[in-house]
């Protein structure tokens, strides 16, 4: 690969396993507010049903289609709403026990730190991130990811979401960097790779479940010490 100078990671579903946080994170809830007894019987299917709720919702946030309220008052109501249960019989605090819980969690996928510490004797690394402020702090410090990173951009704070070129002209202009010596790692196609790409930034797609990529994607790792051998 070419020489690069600069390296911008995104955070969720890449450095931070989002899915396995948030998994356990719902079991804990699960148990906690005794969701069995309003008749949701399984923890599994309760768990894939948000996965694939949160998922659609977030893809919506990043496209700029639905905003954090709405994203945040709707995931779980749908959920239960999906599962057979009434209005009336939500538990509404659950969102916001589910926001101060899961951003404590600290499981990262494999060789994060490794691949990072290797890579920060070679590069300028960067976070950017289309996650919410309070909760993208937290990951990054109870994770001990704070040191490899020069730069943490926020969507939330900066006021645009990937794919949006603002947003990577604002983190290039940060940086001191140019595009041609900077390097985007993602797992998102349309936030993280294609909005790299349309902004004339190379990327490599993060792809740990072996997705069928697109066309348009150059490059993927499916493990992050991929990257040890090719930066």
């Amino acid at each position: 690969m070419k020489k690069y100078n600069h390296i911008f990671f995104d955070l969720d579903h890449t450095l931070w396993d989002f899915d396995k946080n948030a998994e356990e994170t719902l079991n804990e809830l699960y148990h906690s507010y005794k969701l069995i007894n309003l008749g949701l019987n399984s923890c599994d299917t309760f768990i894939e049903t948000y996965t694939r709720n949160n998922h659609q919702l977030w893809a919506d946030y990043h496209l700029g289609k639905i905003s954090k309220e709405i994203l945040r008052e709707t995931r779980f109501k749908k959920t239960f709403i999906d599962l057979g249960l009434s209005e009336e019989v939500i538990p509404y605090q659950f969102e916001d026990d589910y926001i101060n819980i899961c951003p404590t969690k600290t499981n990262l996928f494999p060789h994060t730190h490794e691949t990072l510490s290797y890579l920060q004797g070679k590069y300028h690394l960067h976070l950017i991130s289309n996650g919410f402020k309070e909760s993208t702090e937290h990951k990054v410090l109870n994770t001990g990811l704070t040191p490899y990173f020069k730069n943490v951009f926020i969507s939330e704070i900066i006021g645009i979401n990937k794919p949006d070129k603002a947003i990577f002209q604002h983190a290039i202009d940060t940086a001191q960097a140019d595009v041609i010596g900077s390097l985007m790692i993602g797992d998102s196609i349309e936030a993280d790779i294609r909005g790299a790409l349309n902004f004339g930034m190379d990327a490599i797609y993060f792809n740990p479940n072996f997705a069928e990529a697109p066309h348009d994607v150059n490059w993927q790792i499916n493990h992050l010490k991929e990257l040890t051998s090719l930066l």
